[in-house]
């Protein structure tokens, strides 16, 4: 049967289900460059207002991943990779790849970099003197047997439909069309080439799903796809309301890293990173205990065999904006609110984001939060401290923060970190 282009967006703008027959030929056709960008753009829109069937979703992924190459990692461990739906100092995957390694899977963590107020894990990896993004598939392999784990960049190889259909659904308006970033996400991962896959989806004012109801919409997309390509696959609903841990930016989240693989660092972060652990592990097939490991200090050692194997010295000293300014408490009382959102977006304005992917990313850049909900609040106490290397960026940074925290008689209650599991 021939296809064109404007059956299927009519198809799907009155509200049908495309074949799959229509979904291969759509994808490929985009992809060849056979299919006009306004004419992915009234598709993609129509998808966003008249939503997709599960059956939809993974045809629409499968046909994604067909589009470019899988990987086929056969490196003498169970493989297992975790993908967040991204937040404001959310630091997790620096620690857990290198924990999960240590317990022994092999974690492929094929990464992307930060856009508006969330950080890329590259950009912050990038702030070590040295390290380098860009692997070959042989080098992703080879390390994968030494080390454990990689966490580097894409290839260009995989999923190109998603790249070029992201990049438009940037600029029209399309990117909270749950279907398309299901398959966005999943198509990457499948073509990743792990057995197993563990999902963190933020929910809340930091996060890109606002309520628990979004959230869980898009956990179900994401573990029905991952079902019905075979992987074993777990999401787990997670607060973003308040930033993880204490430092947002590039190298600031770095250093908070590696203060959680020798054993401190803030409880929140090692919280989480331990609860995605044991989900990885589980899912892997493995039975080592997570937070034995990380307290043994071989999850550290992991971390700095990583660094070196892609050319960046985990001792050096990491670089530290070259202004400084502290934000103080209003009044006394506890700390009721923290709104990562706010906090986030200053961060991008102080250098440590990009409104556009070309822009240049500051790995000095960033947010230290010297106090979080819960905690008691003397007036003048320090709340904030900034770093910049453009200190005119400092304005618009404390204006965003105007109203980022509250001030109260009583201490808020506390909220789990873990909201839920869904598991395949």
């Amino acid at each position: 049967m021939n296809h064109t282009a404007v059956d299927v967006i009519r198809a799907k703008r009155d509200g049908g289900a495309l074949s799959d027959e229509q979904i291969d030929w759509v994808v490929d056709a985009y992809t060849e460059g056979l299919v006009a960008d306004e004419q992915m753009s009234a598709l993609a829109m129509a998808i966003l207002l008249n939503g997709m069937t599960a059956r939809e979703t993974a045809r629409w992924t499968r046909a994604m991943v067909d589009s470019g190459e899988r990987l086929h990692l056969d490196v003498g461990r169970p493989t297992v990779d975790k993908h967040s739906t991204g937040g404001v100092g959310d630091k997790i995957t620096l620690p857990l790849a290198p924990l999960v390694a240590a317990c022994g899977a092999a974690v492929p963590q094929l990464s992307g970099r930060g856009l508006g107020h969330t950080g890329g894990t590259l950009d912050k990896l990038e702030s070590i003197p040295g390290w380098r993004a860009r692997l070959s598939v042989d080098e992703v392999r080879a390390q994968l047997r030494s080390v454990g784990a990689v966490i580097c960049a894409t290839t260009e190889g995989l999923a190109p439909a998603d790249r070029k259909l992201y990049a438009l659904r940037d600029v029209t308006g399309t990117v909270e069309a749950i279907p398309l970033i299901a398959s966005s996400i999943m198509s990457k991962k499948i073509a990743e080439g792990a057995e197993a896959l563990v999902l963190d989806v933020k929910v809340g004012s930091g996060a890109f799903m606002k309520s628990e109801e979004q959230a869980r919409a898009l956990a179900a997309a994401l573990v029905s796809i991952g079902v019905d390509h075979g992987l074993a696959v777990s999401a787990l609903l997670t607060d973003m309301s308040t930033p993880l841990g204490r430092a947002v930016g590039n190298a600031v989240e770095v250093e908070e890293s590696v203060d959680v693989l020798k054993g401190g660092g803030p409880q929140d972060v090692v919280d989480l990173t331990v609860a995605l652990a044991r989900e990885m592990l589980s899912r892997a097939g493995i039975t080592a205990d997570p937070a034995a490991v990380l307290a043994s200090g071989e999850a550290y050692e992991t971390w700095a065999r990583m660094i070196r194997a892609q050319g960046g010295d985990p001792e050096a000293a990491l670089p530290r904006g070259g202004h400084r300014h502290v934000v103080t408490a209003a009044a006394d009382g506890y700390l009721t609110r923290q709104d990562a959102y706010a906090i986030g977006v200053a961060a991008w304005r102080l250098g440590a984001g990009r409104a556009r992917k070309e822009d240049p990313v500051q790995a000095g850049a960033g947010i230290l939060c010297l106090a979080k909900p819960g905690e008691r609040l003397v007036e003048g106490q320090p709340l904030l401290e900034l770093y910049t290397d453009t200190p005119e960026a400092i304005p618009a940074a404390l204006a965003t923060l105007a109203d980022a925290h509250g001030v109260g008689d009583e201490p808020p209650p506390s909220t789990p970190l873990v909201i839920d599991t869904i598991r395949g």
